[in-house]
C-alpha cells in the first residue's frame, strides 16, 4: 500500500480511537469518555433500592437469576463475606435489565474530540470548579501537599466524572453489578467487582443503601469501580470510613493518591501545546515513541505559547486529530491520567479543564470541525485494512 494512504489510514483510526474505552485492569472507572454528560440514571431513590422502579423492572428478570444469585451468594461466603454482609447487601438485590441495554449499546459514529473537550471543557463546567476549589481550597491544598498532584487536577478529574458531585448515578452498584454479572458481556470481571463491592461494605466503608454509582458499577465523586477503591481510596478526614459518595476530603485524598500510586511526578505539567514543524513526521505521533523534551526541540518541536519545552526525559507527541488539528507534548503525569480513564480524548479534557481552572490558557489551535465523524463500521474496515 502506498505509504500516504497508509498515513491517512492512521490518522483516521488515531481520530476514530481517541474515544477509546478504559483499561479494565488499571482504571478507576469503567465509563466511556461520552459519559462526561449526564449519567444514565436509574430513577430510583439512594435509599429505595427496593422501590416501585424495583419492583416493575424486576418482572422481567430471568428465574435464573435468583438462583444465580444464590449460587453467588455462597461463592461470596466462601471467599470469607459475613453472613451479616450478605443479608444487608444482597437481599432484595434485583435484576435490571436497563444496565443490559447501556452494556451493550453503542452508538452509530464515533464522536469527535472536540465534541467531546465542548462539553467536558465547557465555560460552566471551568467556572464551577474554580468555585468548588475555592469552596474547597484548604482541603485540595492538603492533599496536594501530601500527594504531590496538583489541586486543580482533581478538582478536574471530579468535574469530569460526575459534574462535581452534581450527578454521579442512582444505580445500586450492588444491583448493576449483579445484572452485569449475571448476563452482561464481561460477567468474570462484574463477579469480581461484585466481590471488592461486598468487602467494601464488610468492611465498614459505606452502607448497602448508599453504595450508588452508575450502570457500570462506578461509584462515588470521581467513579472509582470497587476493585479500585479497594486499591486507593482513603480515609482523608480521619472519621474510620472512606466515604467518596459524601466526604469531599476522602474524595480528593483518593483521587490524589490514585494518580500518585499511577506515577505522577510532582512538579511536572501533564503536557503543553505545542507547534509542529513543517515536514514533521507524523507517524511518530503516538504515546509508544518517547524522546527526552531537548531531542524533540532537535526536531522542531516548540511551545505554541512560546518559551522552553517542559524538561520531560520521557515525553511523546500526541495530535488526536491528525496534522489538522492542535498537537501537544505529553509527559509521564499525562500517561498517569491515562491510567484513570484510558483514553486519549479523556486525558486531554482533565489536562484541559485543569489549565482553564487554574486561570491558565486552554488550547489555542483550532480543530478541523469540518470532519465528518466515521461510523463505528468504517472504524471496523480501516481497522482491517491496517492489519
Amino acid at each position: 500500500m502506498h505509504h500516504s494512504l497508509w498515513i491517512a489510514l492512521f490518522f483516521a483510526l488515531l481520530l476514530a480511537g481517541c474515544q477509546s474505552a478504559p483499561s479494565q485492569q488499571v482504571s478507576a472507572n469503567e465509563h466511556q469518555p461520552d459519559e462526561v454528560e449526564p449519567v444514565e440514571s436509574a430513577n430510583v431513590s439512594p435509599n429505595s433500592v427496593g422501590g416501585e422502579t424495583g419492583r416493575s423492572q424486576a418482572s422481567d428478570a430471568p428465574a435464573s437469576f435468583e438462583t444465580w444469585l444464590a449460587e453467588y451468594r455462597r461463592h461470596a461466603a466462601a471467599q470469607g463475606i459475613s453472613e451479616a454482609t450478605l443479608t444487608s447487601a444482597l437481599d432484595g438485590v434485583r435484576y435490571r435489565p436497563r444496565v443490559l441495554e447501556l452494556d451493550r449499546s453503542q452508538p452509530e459514529f464515533v464522536r469527535p474530540i472536540w465534541q467531546y473537550l465542548d462539553t467536558a471543557v465547557s465555560q460552566t463546567r471551568v467556572g464551577e470548579g474554580r468555585a468548588r476549589l475555592d469552596e474547597h481550597r484548604d482541603t485540595a491544598l492538603r492533599m496536594q501537599e501530601r500527594y504531590g498532584v496538583p489541586a486543580e487536577i482533581v478538582v478536574a478529574i471530579w468535574g469530569i466524572e460526575s459534574n462535581y458531585g452534581g450527578n454521579f448515578g442512582d444505580f445500586s452498584t450492588l444491583e448493576a453489578l449483579a445484572t452485569l454479572a449475571f448476563d452482561g458481556r464481561r460477567r468474570d470481571f462484574a463477579r469480581g467487582e461484585l466481590l471488592a463491592a461486598l468487602r467494601i461494605i464488610e468492611a465498614g466503608d459505606i452502607e448497602p443503601q448508599r453504595m450508588i454509582g452508575s450502570w457500570a458499577g462506578a461509584m462515588g465523586h470521581t467513579q472509582f469501580i470497587p476493585s479500585s477503591f479497594e486499591s486507593y481510596a482513603v480515609d482523608g478526614d480521619d472519621d474510620g470510613r472512606r466515604d467518596i459518595w459524601k466526604s469531599i476530603p476522602d474524595v480528593m485524598a483518593s483521587t490524589a493518591n490514585y494518580l500518585a500510586q499511577a506515577g505522577w511526578r510532582p512538579g511536572e505539567p501533564w503536557g503543553v501545546e505545542v507547534s509542529l514543524p513543517s515536514g514533521f513526521d507524523y507517524a511518530q505521533t503516538e504515546l509508544n515513541t518517547r524522546y527526552a523534551s531537548h531531542e524533540w526541540a532537535a526536531q522542531g518541536v516548540r511551545p505554541i505559547a512560546g518559551g522552553r519545552l517542559p524538561d520531560f526525559d520521557q515525553a511523546s507527541v500526541i495530535a488526536p486529530a491528525g496534522a489538522q488539528g492542535p498537537a501537544f507534548l505529553v509527559g509521564p503525569n499525562y500517561r498517569a491520567i491515562l491510567r484513570y480513564n484510558n483514553a486519549t480524548s479523556y486525558a486531554l479534557a482533565v489536562g484541559t479543564l485543569a489549565e482553564r481552572i487554574a486561570g491558565r490558557e486552554g488550547i489555542r489551535s483550532a480543530w478541523p470541525r469540518d470532519e465528518q465523524p466515521l461510523s463505528r463500521s468504517q472504524v471496523r474496515e480501516l481497522q482491517q485494512a491496517l492489519n
